[in-house]
């Protein structure tokens, strides 16, 4: 990939941002392609975002990713957001139209992508969320469409009535799980925590409570934990590397007008994640 001055940046702000995949992800398909792009990761502190989207006007950057802490905080620094967006509350994509800001959230549909890519079909089922935070506001946006039941559980009540009564403004199958426990009639159990980034961390839920032939997936781009006991538990698992590839994909075509090829973008994931362990 050559650099040029005409070259067009893109960027990923979060805190932080040292571990993230997604330049490599990005810049392969850039290689590949040859579009005249090049995607950096810059860490940006909270109290720094408001300058940093400034930047973005104010160098001409093309697009931008927004990773944790900021995906609910630059919300109200931009000029629009989509519906999606609106509705999630959270932005994980910027585009630059000539200094006019515009958010997304490709997340959920990266999300669904993925699901449907792994041959798991959520049409009339029963599905359990564990967190009710931002990634499972983008994930139950869209599995609410089809789905027979939609439960949601969280240990913050605050946070877990907020999405709760949001979804059901617009759906009628989405209630509150008063507990992680009862996974009898349970089709998906889906971990939407953070819980299994480090070893030590408990299961949100214990998977061999599941009937066989029943799914569990982790938004969490490894292995964890709980996928461990769930394919002992002889279950269909799934993790979130499918969703940060097709957000990914979904992003870059926002910022291009052209759908990446991403089988490519998935090899450069599969080979960061090999060099991170």
């Amino acid at each position: 990939m050559k650099i040029t001055a005409n070259t067009k940046l893109l960027a990923l702000f979060g805190h932080p941002v040292s571990h993230s995949l997604s330049p490599q992800m990005h810049n392969a398909a850039f290689r590949e392609t040859g579009l005249d792009y090049c995607y950096l990761a810059l860490h940006v502190k909270p109290e720094d975002l408001p300058d940093a989207v400034r930047a973005v006007r104010a160098l001409g950057i093309r697009g931008v990713n927004i990773t944790v802490p900021h995906k609910e905080n630059v919300v109200p620094l931009l000029d629009a957001i989509d519906r999606e967006a609106a509705f999630i509350g959270a932005v994980n994509t910027i585009v630059n139209e000539g200094g006019r800001l515009k958010g997304y959230n490709t997340d959920g549909r990266g999300f669904i992508q993925s699901l449907t890519e792994e041959r798991i079909d959520w049409e009339g089922k029963h599905i359990l969320i564990c967190g009710a935070g931002g990634a499972s506001r983008a994930v139950s946006y869209y599995l609410s469409e089809k789905a027979r039941k939609l439960r949601i559980f969280d240990l913050d009540k605050v946070k877990l009535e907020k999405l709760v009564l949001d979804l059901k403004k617009i759906r009628d199958n989405v209630d509150t799980a008063q507990d992680a426990h009862n996974l009898q009639d349970v089709d998906i159990l889906i971990n939407a925590t953070p819980l299994g980034l480090k070893e030590t961390d408990p299961l949100p839920a214990d998977p061999a409570k599941l009937a066989p032939g029943s799914v569990a997936g982790d938004l969490i781009y490894k292995q964890t934990p709980f996928l461990r006991e769930a394919q002992k538990a002889g279950l269909k698992t799934f993790h979130g590397l499918g969703m940060l590839l097709w957000q990914g994909v979904f992003a870059q075509e926002l910022w291009t007008g052209v759908r990446p090829p991403h089988e490519t973008m998935r090899a450069a994931l599969i080979q960061g994640m090999q060099e991170h362990k």
